[in-house]
């Protein structure tokens, strides 16, 4: 563990320290090799499952998967951010690399936290460097509200948690989540436990986002510059899934009969932001609402606790987060040289880009769960296991997968294909450095077909 966290912390004093010719490569070259040694996480997995264990941080097969997309992000992210950071003055350059780097640091924390209450403060930790690059570097006007919405709905949502975790302490002796597994399950039975039980989820489920307390997440997204974007997509929302399929050990008595409201939210979400998505006209709000639709299923395949849903709902993460952001990515590319994130605008691109129309395409379909991507591996568990809980919830899942494949492909069409505007003249041409992006986002994706197991969690 140490061995990421030590160069990832040395990447900030670095930032400040290299000539201002160097900082992006050193920069970029030193958090791609973090990404790269990150891998040897991959190959322990122990018969506890837990593994590189000390007294406060370990990894296991649920974590694992997590820990090694945040490092990988990082390195993607500096490269997103290259271009249109350059006009700023170096020091600013320089405290928005230490921002994606302090970012990185508090997430490895609280993904490999063994203590509870230390994963719940490095939850609310990340907060704050993402809350600094949505407001100080967001694309519109309305940044300042969309910040003050990411942090009202995120602080509202963990503030019972906190107590809910304090009485967990006081119940149990203990909040380690090595011992809680093996304390003698709770008697749930009056109001009070019944406010216990919320307390403890709602915060996650706000991240998540389900639908419902989902409003921040557009405007984040659509305000954020696009590192803003891609890490709150690929990393931020998965940490609302993690503290779920991690507390929900606790929860088991009560969580048979409450969880219900919220499957039902979280799978009229999948319906109803699909629908939104099908008549959006801004790019980076259409990817915003299919992300709240997606974690909609990881919601509904965690809430009903079969070893199938958390598979799943795994495995969609890790599939989404690189899939999504390789979308924000694109628009990213489009906005850089249109300057118009409205798809009627620009649209009839391949004409112009024909190699980017290609990464378009193979990210469009990822995001709409195309056999034999790990999408799909995790939507059809999902998909399946809630099937088996209750076969009405067929009619809902089974609609938003049509309404998902009819939006993606929506996209695609309408930023693709058609005639070029003739208001769109001399665009600059793709770079290697947006290929390598590209690239780097898509073929760790399709190299997880062919070894499922690295993300799939416990189920052996």
């Amino acid at each position: 563990m140490l061995k990421i966290l030590f160069p990832t912390l040395m990447l900030v004093p670095m930032a400040w320290l290299v000539p201002a010719k160097w900082l992006w490569t050193s920069t970029l070259g030193q958090s791609m090799m973090i990404a790269l040694i990150s891998l040897t996480w991959l190959s322990n997995t122990t018969e506890t499952g837990w593994s590189t264990l000390n007294s406060y941080m370990a990894t296991d097969p649920l974590s694992t998967p997590l820990l090694v997309l945040t490092c990988w992000l990082l390195p993607l992210m500096i490269l997103a951010s290259q271009n249109h950071m350059s006009s700023e003055p170096t020091n600013r350059q320089r405290t928005y690399i230490s921002l994606l780097t302090s970012l990185q640091i508090f997430l490895i924390l609280a993904f490999g936290a063994t203590e509870i209450i230390m994963f719940y403060v490095m939850f609310e930790a990340t907060l704050i460097p993402t809350l600094i690059i949505i407001t100080r570097w967001g694309n519109q006007t309305e940044r300042l509200n969309a910040g003050t919405y990411f942090l009202f709905y995120t602080l509202a949502g963990s503030l019972p948690l906190l107590v809910a975790l304090l009485l967990l302490q006081n119940e149990t002796g203990t909040l380690s989540l090595l011992t809680l597994q093996y304390s003698k399950p709770f008697q749930l039975l009056t109001y009070g436990d019944k406010l216990w039980w919320a307390g403890c989820l709602v915060a996650f489920l706000v991240k998540m986002p389900l639908y419902g307390v989902h409003l921040w997440l557009p405007k984040a997204h659509v305000e954020a510059p696009i590192a803003g974007s891609m890490v709150l997509a690929a990393v931020l929302l998965k940490l609302g899934g993690y503290g779920m399929m991690r507390m929900m050990v606790m929860l088991d008595p009560l969580t048979k009969e409450l969880s219900y409201p919220f499957i039902i939210l979280a799978l009229w979400g999948i319906i109803m932001t699909g629908s939104i998505c099908l008549r959006q006209t801004d790019l980076k709000a259409l990817i915003a609402y299919s992300s709240v639709s997606h974690m909609g299923l990881v919601a509904g395949g965690i809430l009903i606790q079969t070893p199938w849903g958390f598979t799943g709902a795994l495995i969609l993460m890790i599939a989404h987060g690189l899939a999504s952001s390789a979308l924000f990515c694109l628009a990213n590319t489009n906005y850089e040289r249109t300057h118009s994130r409205t798809m009627v605008l620009a649209r009839g691109l391949q004409m112009v880009l024909p190699l980017m129309t290609t990464w378009w395409f193979i990210a469009s379909l990822a995001n709409l769960a195309l056999p034999p991507l790990p999408n799909l591996m995790g939507e059809l568990m999902i998909i399946t296991s809630l099937f088996n809980w209750s076969w009405w919830t067929i009619i809902l899942t089974g609609a938003g997968v049509i309404i998902t494949a009819g939006y993606s492909l929506y996209m695609f069409l309408m930023t693709q294909r058609g005639p070029l505007p003739s208001h769109i003249i001399a665009l600059p041409p793709s770079h290697s450095r947006e290929h390598l992006l590209m690239a780097l986002h898509l073929i760790p994706l399709l190299l997880i077909i062919l070894k499922p197991e690295l993300v799939w969690g416990w189920v052996v």
